[in-house]
C-alpha cells in the first residue's frame, strides 16, 4: 500500500497493491494493520456503494456534523470520477481550498477524506460505481453540505455541456460562507 499526501496534507491518496495473473487480480483494498503502520488509525463502521448511470452525475458536497462526523475512504470499482475534498475547518490555513483527484477502476487509487472536509465527486464515465467506507454511520439529522458550484471555492468540475445531473438536495446546499455548521 502506498500513501501519498495531497496539496492539503490531511487528505491522502492511498493506492493498494494489485496482484494479477491469468485469472484476473486480487487486491487488499483495506487492512487495518497496514493503515496503522502508515499512521492512519481509523475504525470504519459502514460501507457504501453508489452507482451513477450518466456521466456528469455530481454528488456533493456532503459532510456530517458531530457526533456523526465521518472520515471516508473512497475507491472506484467501475468507471472514473473526479473526487473532491473541500477544507471546511474554519481555523485551518487551507479553509475553503480543495483537492481534486481522479479515481478510476484502472488507476486503483483511493482517496482518504478526513473529518473536517466536505466531499463530492462527478462521474467522468457512464455506469460508474463508487465504494466507500466511513468511520460513522449515516445520520440524517447530521447530514449537511455546501454548494457544489460555490464561486468562492471555485471547483473546476469537468461537466458535460448540459451541466451535471444532481439530486434535489444537492441543488439546495448553501454557499460555504453561509453554512452555519462547519468545523472549528
Amino acid at each position: 500500500m502506498q500513501v501519498e499526501d495531497t496539496a492539503i496534507p490531511a487528505v491522502k491518496i492511498v493506492t493498494p497493491k494489485k496482484h494479477g495473473d491469468a485469472r484476473g487480480f486480487f487486491s487488499e483494498t483495506y487492512n487495518r494493520d497496514a493503515f496503522e503502520a502508515a499512521g492512519l488509525d481509523l475504525t470504519f463502521v459502514q460501507d457504501n456503494h453508489s452507482y451513477s448511470a450518466p456521466a456528469g452525475t455530481l454528488r456533493g458536497l456532503h459532510f456530517q456534523t458531530a457526533p456523526f462526523a465521518q472520515d471516508k475512504l473512497l475507491r472506484v470499482a467501475r468507471g472514473r470520477i473526479l473526487d473532491v475534498a473541500v477544507d471546511i475547518r474554519r481555523a485551518s490555513p487551507t479553509f475553503g481550498k480543495y483537492v481534486a483527484v481522479e479515481l478510476s477502476a484502472e488507476n486503483w487509487r483511493q482517496l482518504l477524506v478526513p473529518i473536517g472536509f466536505a466531499h463530492g465527486f462527478v462521474t467522468l464515465e457512464p455506469d460508474t460505481e463508487v465504494l466507500y467506507k466511513t468511520t460513522a454511520v449515516y445520520s440524517p439529522a447530521n447530514d449537511r453540505g455546501v454548494a457544489w458550484d460555490d464561486p468562492d471555492i471555485g471547483i473546476a468540475w469537468p461537466l458535460p455541456p448540459g451541466g451535471p445531473t444532481l439530486s434535489d438536495k444537492d441543488r439546495r446546499w448553501p454557499r460555504l460562507k453561509d453554512a452555519a455548521e462547519l468545523f472549528g
